[in-house]
């Protein structure tokens, strides 16, 4: 019983530092994520644009792995979604895609990975 409990106090913890803010987010969506990085003593907010390929839910531990292309080499980040180093998410646009994970496409190049762009 000492366990359950625990685990209750661990979640009813967690749940005090989930964001509320964060848009419905899918696998194969265009997205800008908003970073706040800090240099010195200033503090500033730098936007990665890319397309979500993974993601992994475990409440406040949710991550989306992020892949954009820059000048012919792939570069994938991987985000906590609750983290207080984000700042901001957005959906640029979105796609339809019938896989779970799209790690394949870290073996396409150019416009061979494309994907197609669903409207709402």
């Amino acid at each position: 019983m000492a366990k359950l409990n625990i685990q209750k106090t661990i979640n009813k913890i967690e749940t005090e530092f989930l964001k509320k803010d964060i848009p419905l987010l899918r696998i194969g969506d265009n997205i800008k994520v908003g970073v706040k990085i800090i240099e010195g003593s200033k503090e500033r907010v730098q936007f990665y644009e890319g397309t979500i390929i993974a993601r992994k839910n475990s409440s406040i531990n949710t991550t989306i792995t992020v892949r954009k292309t820059l000048q012919g080499i792939g570069i994938e980040r991987i985000f906590l979604i609750h983290s207080p180093k984000i700042d901001s998410i957005t959906v640029l646009r979105s796609s339809k895609v019938r896989r779970s994970k799209l790690y394949y496409l870290r073996n396409l190049k150019g416009k061979a990975s494309r994907l197609k762009q669903t409207f709402k």
